[in-house]
């Protein structure tokens, strides 16, 4: 029988104490950058080995907001999020280290070097200086840098203390730079131009450079080992997020030797996914046909996969259905719930939305150490 759980009974099982106890949590003590010491919180409890634990109460980053302003779509803010937190366990084991927001740059500061480089002496800015205002002058010289992610990695000592123990950057990277030039009469124009990806590659390479240089400067961060990822953002339009493309570590000092990161997003179905990930393709339109052959009021499915090293690691879907009744909402997903079963490799990570004009009405989740998918019914 397929594991059903519905709300009211996820309600009881939270409050029957299968969250995690006060007595699973250490009180540590926290020397911050500001050669303060505060008391903290780090819990014992961990959803899983892909995760950080994080310290607590939780410090919002001083440059937050910076980000999500930046970027072109909501996706990418998320991804470059989500993949720094991978790219940092490279280098910073999550049984060992604390997640914190990043506590070192602050919105000004962030603000400062996303600008583009001036004559002016205290520029700060990391793009390049834009000589003309022509169509030629910005794609000689288009933006590069959209955003900028902190995260630090704390280490707990045996007197119960914790320390900075590592940082994490990510810089998001223009693949489209859009700008506006406006004439004489105050019209204005605008355009695209596409960054080819050696070049984006070039020009964030070395404004990772700039960035480790600038960080050694700070107090505290002289020695301390800093992962650097270069962050591929998408086109406003696009329905899928960027993702890394390289990284590298400076355990001390400024030099820097990347890695090539492999890892990208692709839409089920599309002439890509059907023509270089046939294997794939094939799984998900039969799982596509059998949705829509036994239920009518199916309305269309649309999947993003995510894979690293050209191996699918997750398969999201999201199925929009027509509903009369919640008997055929749990009916039907106990139906996807075979489905997965049946046609999806035992290693991905599996995840269904089902949605209809009143929002989500159920969850399917199937991982890969679980016998049966989880279903949650809305």
């Amino acid at each position: 029988m397929r594991k059903l759980m519905i709300s009211a009974f996820l309600v009881v099982f939270l409050l029957s104490g299968c969250l995690p106890s006060l007595d699973q949590q250490d009180e540590v003590v926290q020397e911050n950058n500001e050669n303060t010491k505060e008391k903290a919180i780090v819990p014992k409890y961990q959803i899983s080995d892909s995760y950080y634990r994080t310290l607590t109460p939780f410090e919002p980053s001083g440059s937050r907001g910076t980000v999500v302003s930046n970027l072109n779509t909501r996706f990418d803010s998320d991804e470059m999020e989500e993949g720094l937190l991978r790219l940092s366990q490279n280098s910073f084991s999550t049984e060992t280290y604390i997640f914190q927001e990043g506590q070192y740059l602050d919105k000004e500061t962030v603000t400062e070097w996303l600008k583009r480089k001036t004559d002016d002496a205290d520029s700060l800015g990391l793009n390049p200086k834009l000589e003309a205002d022509t169509q030629e002058g910005h794609e000689q010289n288009p933006i590069y840098l959209a955003s900028i992610l902190e995260h630090n990695y704390l280490v707990k000592s045996d007197d119960n203390t914790v320390k900075l123990g590592g940082i994490s950057i990510g810089l998001a990277l223009n693949s489209v730079y859009s700008y506006s030039i406006y004439d004489e009469k105050g019209n204005r124009t605008n355009y695209e131009y596409k960054i080819s990806d050696k070049k984006l590659l070039e020009q964030g390479k070395k404004i990772a450079e700039q960035v480790i240089s600038r960080l050694r400067n700070i107090e505290g961060l002289e020695e301390i080992p800093i992962t650097i990822g270069l962050f591929k953002g998408k086109a406003e339009t696009s329905v899928l997020p960027g993702n890394y493309v390289a990284y590298s570590t400076a355990t001390k000092g400024t030099s820097l030797e990347w890695n090539d990161v492999k890892e990208k997003y692709v839409l089920f179905p599309s002439s890509e996914a059907s023509k270089n990930y046939i294997d794939d393709w094939n799984k998900f339109d039969l799982f596509q046909n059998d949705v829509s052959d036994y239920f009518p009021n199916y309305n269309g499915i649309v999947g993003t996969a995510f894979y690293v090293n050209d191996e699918l690691n997750k398969l999201s879907v999201e199925i929009n259905m027509q509903f009369y009744g919640k008997s055929e909402v749990i009916g039907f997903s106990q139906y996807i719930a075979g489905l997965i079963v049946n046609y999806f490799e035992e290693h991905w990570v599996v995840e269904v939305k089902v949605m209809s004009a009143n929002g989500q009405e159920a969850l399917i989740l199937k991982e890969p150490d679980m016998d049966e998918p989880f279903v949650h019914i809305y």
